[in-house]
């Protein structure tokens, strides 16, 4: 299998490192927007060409997929264009930052064929497979999920204190991992509020949010957003259940009095995204329809688009 990865960032790298733990996968191509950074991490992961243009990748007869590590604002327009090449392609989170642009991949899919996947790490993380393995068995149910997902960013800048050429969105971006992962766990999604705070005067996004969710279950998520907590970083989820209750840090899961829980056995790594990257990877080689394909996780899209909506009334 022969990848091509656009978005020679933080993230992209991470992709980078966990494909190099597949077998029988090569990186061809590397696309970045500075030309240097494309041929520094082209060499670094053995990759045989670099370029600043996706086009170009795109047109090589060695590339079977395409993954997109690129800007939230250029997603949708990318994986379609990867669809018209004949690329399978897996796009990070968030699919779009609108409801149209996410249905128009879908269609691009199906007129194609091709596995389009987005990057919902949350369903490949060990710790949330743990507890969907037990909802799955009649074992567990959802009745509430508290999640915090909260960083430190008033500037452009990456997971490596990089300055970042576009503006991260609380949103489009970080709700959607949690948006998705509850109706995943909990049913489909029938009812969703949101507040948000100020706006910042530079970046021009709001800096703090609350959203409130409701699934066909019963079950209700709150989920508290924002890029002004100076702690500890990252999303923390609790899981609120009929027989238990879980609180899961990535791929980590302790119970509710904090003592560990061992998923080491609940998949083949530990690292969530090499999990995403494997399932990618086996859906192209398997000709099926992957975990967290744009069909599965597109009502998350729907869901993103009303609350948008309320924002703007």
């Amino acid at each position: 299998m022969r990848i091509a990865l656009a978005g020679a960032g933080a993230f992209g790298e991470k992709h980078l490192d966990g494909l190099k733990l597949i077998d029988g996968v090569e990186i061809v191509s590397i696309v970045s927007r500075r030309l240097e950074q494309a041929e520094a991490v082209a060499q670094k992961y053995g990759a045989i060409h670099a370029t600043t243009e996706l086009d170009e990748a795109l047109a090589r007869d060695d590339v079977d997929a395409v993954i997109l590590c690129t800007p939230t604002q250029m997603h949708a327009a990318q994986a379609i264009a990867c669809m018209n090449a004949g690329k399978h392609v897996q796009v990070e989170i968030p699919l779009a930052d609108s409801w149209a642009d996410s249905q128009a991949v879908l269609e691009k899919q199906k007129e194609t064929g091709l596995v389009c996947m987005v990057g919902h790490t949350r369903r490949f993380n060990p710790s949330h497979q743990y507890v969907h393995n037990r909802i799955k068995a009649g074992e567990f149910n959802v009745q509430q999920m508290d999640v915090q997902t909260y960083f430190f960013r008033r500037k452009n800048m990456n997971a490596k204190g990089e300055p970042r050429s576009w503006t991260d969105h609380l949103l489009w971006h970080h709700a959607a991992h949690t948006v998705d992962l509850f109706a995943y766990q909990a049913g489909r999604i029938v009812k969703a509020n949101v507040l948000e705070g100020p706006h910042h005067p530079e970046l021009g996004i709001a800096m703090d949010m609350s959203i409130q969710l409701k699934s066909e279950s019963g079950a209700i998520c709150t989920l508290s957003l924002s890029f002004n907590n100076d702690g500890p970083l990252g999303t923390f989820f609790r899981y609120i259940g009929d027989s238990a209750t879980y609180i899961a840090r990535y791929d980590d899961l302790v119970n509710g009095k904090e003592e560990p829980i061992d998923v080491s056995q609940v998949d083949v790594s530990m690292n969530g995204i090499e999990l995403q990257d494997r399932e990618f990877i086996a859906a192209i080689r398997e000709g099926r329809e992957p975990n967290s394909s744009v069909a599965q996780v597109l009502d998350c899209y729907r869901v993103l688009g009303e609350l948008e909506q309320q924002l703007l009334a």
